[in-house]
């Protein structure tokens, strides 16, 4: 299978080697490395790799936990295969050549660009933020308070790529800009307004099989901002034309 591996290590000479030594020690074959930050003597890197099915990952985090400095960010299941520079570039010249199936170009794109599990649009209504805002009445459980707002209309969904669970609960997205959060359940999301409409792209990396996801990284919800903020004006007026789907079609 395909594993999306995060850490954060010593930006200093042969710490990078050391990581890709101890994995594949553990068994892992690297196919694509990408350095997300350097910064203050540290280093945040992503590492694709192949794992074997029938091995345990558990092997794979003790092994790098082991190394001095290295602290393992996440590990989770990649969907696809890793994806290379210009296809950001590549998928909006797809929004614009069929701009009106633009927004779900975009929404079924945007998990495989980012190792992420889904992707969807959805409508806020105008005065969710202040809803979303006033004082909540007590929950007789967490499963009473998990709801994004407490009165009022939700935000409903425009268009899920296929992965995404049915029926859909979106986090609280308020206030609406580009951000990384983690919702109740530990779904770690990322977040970015399309500027019209009431549009926002939600992004989200689910815990699986024992597997802990990373939270999104700061270039990751840039990447996701910049390309919203393009298929934004590439598509202009249409967005303003997008309704909310029915549930039974999600």
């Amino acid at each position: 299978m395909l594993l999306r591996v995060r850490v954060t290590l010593p930006d200093r000479p042969g710490a990078l080697g050391q990581v890709a030594r101890t994995l594949g020690v553990a068994g892992a074959d690297i196919v694509q490395v990408v350095v997300l930050e350097r910064l203050g003597g540290r280093a945040v890197d992503d590492f694709t790799v192949v794992w074997p099915g029938a091995a345990r990952v558990e092997r794979l985090m003790a092994g790098l936990a082991a190394i001095p400095g290295v602290q393992v960010d996440g590990v989770w299941r990649a969907i696809g295969a890793p994806v290379a520079g210009g296809h950001d570039a590549e998928l909006l010249a797809q929004v614009a050549a069929n701009p009106a199936d633009g927004l779900a170009t975009l929404v079924d794109a945007v998990p495989g660009l980012l190792a992420a599990d889904w992707a969807a649009a959805a409508v806020v209504p105008a005065d969710w933020a202040a809803r979303s805002a006033a004082p909540r009445p007590p929950a007789a459980d967490t499963e009473q308070a998990e709801p994004a707002v407490a009165t009022g209309r939700e935000p409903d969904v425009a268009y899920a790529s296929w992965r995404a669970p049915a029926p859909l609960h979106l986090p609280e997205v308020t206030p609406l800009r580009a951000r990384s959060l983690t919702g109740v359940d530990g779904t770690r999301y990322a977040v970015a307004p399309f500027g019209r409409a009431g549009l926002v792209l939600v992004v989200a990396r689910m815990d699986s099989d024992g597997l802990s996801a990373a939270s999104f990284h700061v270039t990751e919800v840039d990447r996701i901002s910049q390309l919203v903020r393009a298929a934004a004006v590439i598509l202009g007026d249409r967005l303003d034309l997008v309704t909310p789907r029915e549930p039974s079609t999600l």
